[in-house]
This record gives C-alpha cells, sequence and structure tokens, in this order.
C-alpha cells in the first residue's frame, strides 16, 4: 500500500494498525494525518510507548498521557486514582483521536490499561472509549521491556487490539534506505532466511565508506555505552565539570529511584560534550531522548546544551520523586541529562543515521539485530564492530503474524480501490462532521512534517511559565508542586527574571518574607554579605551557622543586588 491509500484509510476514521519496514514512511503519514486533524480543528492525542519515539512526532509517552504511569497492573483503587485527576480527565476527553507510536514495544498488557482508562473516563463500552485508534510501527522492531519473571504479551495479543478492529495499512515503499544490497539483507531478516552469506557481508563492513561524518556507536547493553562515552569525555579538552545526585526520603525507595534513573548518580560533563536528555520537559523544549551538545555553562555553572536542530537550552535540575498516597516517600535531583556518543541500540529505534559503527557481539532480545542495522541508509554507512550468530533472529510468532497483517492490507487496499472518489470524500466528510471538526478548505495550508512537531512542542519558557504563576499570587510552595519542581528551581527562575528585568524587587522581598517571615534570616544574611562578599553562596551559609538554607541565601543576595 502506498502513502496516499493510507492516508485516505486514516481519514474515514476506522481504527488503523499503520505499518511497514523501516524507511516505509510510516512517521511521514502520521504526521500528514495529524496535520489534516487538527486542520479540520480536532483534538489529536499523539503519544508513543517511548520518550524517545515521542521525539520523532511531538508527543508524550502513552503512560503519561492515560494516567497508567509505570504501573504493570491496573487495580480498581488505581483507576479510581487515575479517573480522579483533573488534567488526565481533561486530556481524555477533549481528545477525538489516539495515536500510540511505536507500538511493538508496548506490552499487550499496559494497551488493556489504557483501553479501560478510556472507556472509563469517556462514559463508553466501545474500544478506547470511541476514540479512533492509530497504532503505528514494526512489530520486527523491539519488543517490549518487561520485569523479571513477567510474561511479554505483544500489543496484537491484547484484548483491546483484537476488539478495535483495526484494519491494516502496510506501507510498502521504500524512502529510507538507498542499497539495494541492504534491503534484501533486512527482507530476509524479516522472513527468518539468513544464510551464512548474510553473515559473511556484515562481517566486511569494516570501515565507514563517508568521510567527515562521525559515526553514532550502537551497543546492546549499558556498559559498553558507559565506556565510550567515558573515553570520549575524557580525549576534550577544557574543565570537566561534575554534577553529584541528590536525594532524600527512605533507603530502599531511593536506591529503587536512583537504579532506574536514566541520568547517572555522578554527572561529568565538558564543552563540546554529546549528550541526551534524560526526562521530558516539554516547557523547556526537550523531551526524553533528546539529543544535543553542552555548548557552554553559564555563571551558576549550569550546563547549557544545543540541540540537533539548533534549539539552546540552558539545563536545570529536575526531580524523580515517589508519591504513596499523596505524600512524598523519597526523591532524587540531578540535571535530566547522560553522555551520547554511544547510546544503545534500545535508544536508537526510530532513528536514521548517516553513518553507524554497530556492536552486536552481545545481542540478546529478538529485533536488536534488525533495528541496529536498519538505522543507516546504505552499506557504505554501516560498521560492524561485532556480530553474535543469533543478532539477527526474529521471533517466529511475529512472522507469521507479519503474513496476516500483510492480507489483511491487500483486502484494505482493494476495498478502497473499488470505492469511488465522492463515496470516499462522504466518509471523510460524516467522520469530522461527527465528532465536531469542519473540513479544511481547498486553499487551507496544511503543515505537517518536522515544522509541525516543533509546533505541537512548542511552549511557554519555563521561566515564562513560572513568571505567570507567581504574579497570579502563588507561593513558591504551590509553584513547585502544580509544576513538578523543586523550590529551589523555582527560586532560581525568580532570581534570574529579577535579573533580566521581568521581575521587580517587591517580587523578591515577596519570596524572602514566604520564607523568612520575622525578616532574621535575611538580616543575618546581609550581614554575612557585607564581611564576605556575595559572590559564592558556601561562604554566606557557613558564616551564617548553616541556620539558613541556600533557597533563602539566594534570595537575600538577589535582593541585596538589587
Amino acid at each position: 500500500m502506498n502513502q496516499a491509500r493510507a492516508l485516505d484509510i486514516l481519514k474515514t476514521g476506522a481504527n488503523v494498525f499503520l505499518t511497514g519496514e523501516p524507511g516505509a514512511g510510516k512517521t511521514y503519514v502520521i504526521n500528514q494525518y495529524i496535520a489534516w486533524l487538527e486542520a479540520c480543528g480536532l483534538s489529536v492525542a499523539v503519544t508513543a510507548s517511548t520518550g524517545i519515539a515521542a521525539t520523532h512526532i511531538g508527543g508524550m509517552t502513552i503512560h503519561s498521557w492515560s494516567g497508567a504511569g509505570a504501573r504493570d497492573t491496573l487495580t480498581q483503587y488505581d483507576l479510581d486514582q487515575i479517573v480522579s485527576r483533573e488534567a488526565t480527565v481533561k486530556r481524555v476527553k477533549k481528545a477525538k483521536v489516539l495515536v500510540i507510536d511505536e507500538i511493538s514495544m508496548l506490552d499487550g498488557k499496559l494497551l488493556d490499561m489504557v483501553d479501560v482508562i478510556c472507556r472509563t473516563i469517556r462514559q463508553r463500552k466501545d474500544a478506547f472509549g470511541g476514540l479512533q485508534a492509530i497504532f503505528v510501527g514494526d512489530f520486527f522492531q523491539l519488543p517490549p521491556v518487561t520485569r523479571q519473571g513477567d510474561m511479554m504479551r505483544y500489543a496484537f495479543e491484547s484484548r483491546a487490539w483484537l476488539e478495535a478492529r483495526t484494519l491494516v495499512c502496510y506501507l510498502t515503499e521504500q524512502h529510507r534506505q538507498e542499497d539495494e544490497l541492504l534491503l534484501s539483507l533486512l527482507t530476509s531478516i524479516r522472513r527468518n532466511e539468513i544464510e551464512e552469506d548474510h553473515y559473511t557481508l556484515l562481517n566486511e563492513q569494516t570501515d565507514i565508506a563517508y568521510e567527515g561524518i562521525e559515526p553514532t556507536r550502537l551497543y546492546t547493553h549499558n556498559a559498553d555505552v558507559d565506556a565510550v562515552n567515558a573515553t570520549k569525555l575524557a580525549a576534550l579538552p577544557g574543565r570537566a565539570r561534575t554534577y553529584t545526585m541528590s536525594g532524600r526520603g527512605s533507603k530502599p525507595l531511593l536506591e529503587v529511584l536512583v537504579k532506574n534513573c536514566l541520568s547517572p548518580e555522578t554527572l561529568t560533563l565538558k564543552e563540546d560534550a554529546m549528550v541526551m536528555c534524560t526526562k521530558n520537559n516539554f516547557e523547556a523544549g526537550y523531551v526524553n531522548g533528546t539529543l544535543a551538545r553542552v555548548t557552554a555553562f553559564d555563571a551558576g555553572g549550569q550546563p547549557i546544551i544545543e540541540t540537533t536542530e539548533g534549539r539552546k537550552i540552558v539545563m536545570e535540575t529536575t526531580t524523580w520523586d515517589v508519591i504513596e498516597d499523596g505524600k512524598l516517600r523519597a526523591s532524587i535531583e540531578q540535571y535530566p541529562l547522560r553522555l551520547a556518543w554511544a547510546i544503545t541500540v534500545h535508544k536508537s529505534q526510530g532513528m536514521s543515521l548517516d553513518a553507524a559503527e554497530v556492536d552486536l557481539s552481545r545481542a540478546f532480545v529478538y529485533g536488536q539485530g534488525y533495528v541496529a542495522l536498519s538505522r543507516v541508509r546504505s552499506l557504505g554507512g554501516l560498521k560492524v564492530l561485532g556480530m553474535h550468530p543469533n543478532a539477527l533472529q526474529v521471533d517466529p510468532k511475529v512472522v507469521n503474524k507479519d503474513k496476516q497483517f500483510r492480507a489483511d492490507s491487500e483486502t484494505a487496499e482493494d476495498t478502497f480501490l473499488s470505492m469511488p472518489d465522492e463515496e470516499l470524500l462522504t466518509l471523510h466528510t460524516q467522520f469530522v462532521t461527527a465528532l465536531g471538526g469542519k473540513l479544511p478548505s481547498a486553499d487551507t495550508v496544511i503543515v505537517a512534517g518536522k515544522r509541525a512537531v516543533k509546533e505541537r512542542v512548542k511552549k511557554r519558557s519555563t521561566y515564562e511559565e513560572t513568571k505567570l504563576r507567581w504574579q497570579d499570587g502563588k507561593t513558591l510552595k504551590a509553584i513547585a508542586k502544580e509544576r513538578e519542581i523543586a523550590i529551589g528551581t523555582i527560586i532560581e527562575h525568580i532570581d534570574k527574571l529579577v535579573e533580566g528585568g521581568d521581575l521587580t524587587a517587591d517580587d523578591l522581598t515577596r519570596a524572602v518574607r514566604e520564607l523568612d517571615g520575622d525578616g532574621v534570616g535575611e538580616a543575618a544574611i546581609v550581614k554575612a554579605i557585607k564581611e564576605h562578599g556575595d559572590e559564592k553562596l558556601k561562604p554566606l551559609y557557613e558564616a551564617t551557622g548553616e541556620q539558613y538554607g541556600y533557597d533563602l541565601i539566594r534570595l537575600v543576595r538577589a535582593l541585596y543586588r538589587k
């Protein structure tokens, strides 16, 4: 099926599984469809199974969107908690269409949970509460990650998938790979028809054929990634900046948080270091998986990064929390960054690379070899560092299911090919009208592709968000809770907003009074500033007998300077 036919089917409002080989244009088609829906005035929930996948379509994770979070089960208590959250209810009710990208990495158990949540909130018995459900992905790529001891289910094995009764749009055109030999290899992997000649071909890929391109290294294990990144960092000139993770709460919970946090306990950076963001922050303009390079450090030592799209961001620390029964049980704080000269195959899914050095000597999961090799456009951009005998294996269950998907796609295509254009337009019109939208006029310019993605993730700056809430009269504590970031970060925002002229000394005074109602702390800190200067906070902290926190000291210093 070609892209235009798939787009026509999507516009009918049917639930659809949009699939095809890497480079077939799945992301292109879904971006075109999202842009069309928005031009019709319809709200689209753009989600993905992972934070990185969300970067490619300008969305958020399905876990966050649905409120399911990191749960692996959904009890009645959990469901009651989720449907009592105003933001989640508003989000789910507002949506008319639900898009889930990289569906191969979503466990069927979670898809069932999302279905239940949508039905409950929207109070409809239809699959996903009546939302048009669009699943995008390729099951030959990486499977869901499950907890040790849990049984993995593909999304197509879930009850929700069966009840959604999806039409299959299997894209067959190729828009990434330029190399017929590479295409033939990938097709053989999908058919589970790998022979000795294929391994011989890959073993011959010992050099990158292109000059002036720094290849990205792909490994299957984090330990190898960490070793490469450490070596690359050490080779950079300039001063190294080290940031240590802080935490508070019960020790067992802290250990769990640290283990599952993508940012390291000790983060060391230099100018020109390649980094990857490890948490979503739509307001600041990055998400989990955003690749960037450190360009500088500001006066306070905060790293300034530049994304691959040229956007510069002053990074701030963030927190990862454990909350139970509405109470904060444990919290860690660190910059949401990690080094990224090398990345895991898992992190690379969805990327297109000009050149890659691939180590599959320890491949251990179905699809790892296929994903790694399909990142490049030609064998000239591929260097194979190692190859496990089973690296190119795919799940026989997926091979068999893929045959059914292809057959179902051909049936759907034949049905729509026989349909007159007038009837197809009627279906499009009925779908949009039923949801309260209106078909765009013929002269409407529909923006899709990368520009549309940027618009979807474009938000007010993080400083602007703090300023608006502060000017609305909210307290530091209330803003921090509402924005789910540390009070120290809010204070830092206010400090810089005053410095830039966006807030006044009166705003500083108000913040100081919130932390130091009687003014005793302010007087002691001002005295220390006069004796020791205001360049650094630590001497002031020590000079006041360590009685006052750094948050108050920072505010008083800013007020003193003003």
